[in-house]
């Protein structure tokens, strides 16, 4: 006969008694909302491959910034489609351009919400890659001096948190020194110290604007078969004076999430990126699915993997899924 001591199920036999012994806790302030900006008034048109997001001009990523901020959720990472681009990139930091103007705008209208900005070079370079080029290879050092330019100008519109996720070796450190000098030493970076050259990323590319015109990332971003070299990353940023750590993708990824947790002593976040998104609303649309269910368990493994704050798509239906008390 069963020994009646090894009985686990007693611990799941109520939904109540389940919460009650629950390990692992999901929040609506986990959670960090990307915005895409675009030029131009009173544009919301969603993005093909991203149902339910959209390419918002400033005034409406202000009123989107204004839900989100009564969802509860506590920050917005920005990114930007600029009126113009070239070979290094400037736009990004052009005080004119989307993505600054909306921090101005976000942070005069909603200034409780935490605003993240993405810096990077890929949607603002005619070529599509993450830095200055010389010949067809991307010059990590030239690249240097332009990520600064960007970290600061968004700073000075207003940014609480700048996110390199470029993948130059030394960014950190260049930031955190352009940064200081102009006297933004308040102003904190969450690295994507570990980023890996995937291709879930196909629907942000879309999004952003931002496929490169020949080859691919490969030689900045980071191989997938790789583990060892996501921990040197990881302590390489962490060396240079990174304030968070985000490990992307997510859910293919959260191994090097449980091991990052594990050897990291700062906040470490996760990006549950745009192609994890796009086939979870790809197959609720056919009906093959519960998406509820599949977003907020997906949520709560992120978080059970070790990430304190997820970067993801579906903030805003999760924050209302999780008012309305669906259980994962």
């Amino acid at each position: 006969m069963l020994n009646q001591v090894l009985r686990p199920r007693r611990m799941r036999i109520s939904k109540n008694l389940r919460a009650m012994v629950r390990e692992t806790s999901l929040s609506v302030k986990d959670f960090i909302y990307p915005l895409f900006l675009v030029p131009g008034t009173n544009v919301r048109e969603e993005i093909p491959s991203m149902p339910g997001c959209y390419h918002l001009s400033v005034d409406q990523a202000v009123e989107e910034a204004k839900l989100v901020a009564s969802l509860g959720i506590p920050a917005v990472e920005v990114f930007g489609i600029p009126e113009y681009k070239d070979e290094i990139g400037s736009s990004a930091w052009d005080m004119k351009s989307p993505v600054q103007r909306a921090i101005v705008a976000i942070k005069q209208e909603v200034p409780e919400l935490v605003i993240i900005g993405d810096v990077c070079l890929c949607e603002y370079t005619s070529h599509g890659h993450c830095g200055e080029l010389c010949g067809h290879y991307v010059d990590n050092d030239a690249t240097l001096k332009h990520l600064q330019k960007v970290a600061v100008s968004q700073a000075e519109a207003g940014a609480d948190i700048v996110a390199p996720s470029d993948m130059m070796d030394g960014r950190v450190a260049a930031i955190r020194e352009a940064l200081d000098e102009k006297g933004h030493i308040n102003t904190a970076i969450m690295s994507y110290a570990i980023k890996y050259a995937s291709g879930y990323y196909g629907p942000f590319r879309d999004a952003a604007d931002s496929a490169p015109q020949f080859g691919d990332r490969r030689q900045y971003q980071m191989d997938p078969a790789n583990r060892r070299e996501a921990m040197k990353e990881l302590a390489l940023d962490m060396a240079e004076g990174a304030d968070m750590i985000i490990v992307k993708p997510a859910l293919a990824y959260l191994d090097i999430v449980k091991e990052a947790k594990e050897k990291c002593d700062l906040p470490l976040v996760t990006y549950n990126v745009s192609g994890e998104y796009a086939m979870v609303k790809a197959a609720a649309a056919n009906g093959w699915i519960d998406e509820p269910r599949i977003v907020l368990e997906s949520l709560n493994c992120m978080k059970r993997a070790g990430a304190e704050m997820i970067i993801t798509y579906h903030a805003l239906d999760a924050a209302r899924w999780l008012e309305e008390g669906i259980v994962y």
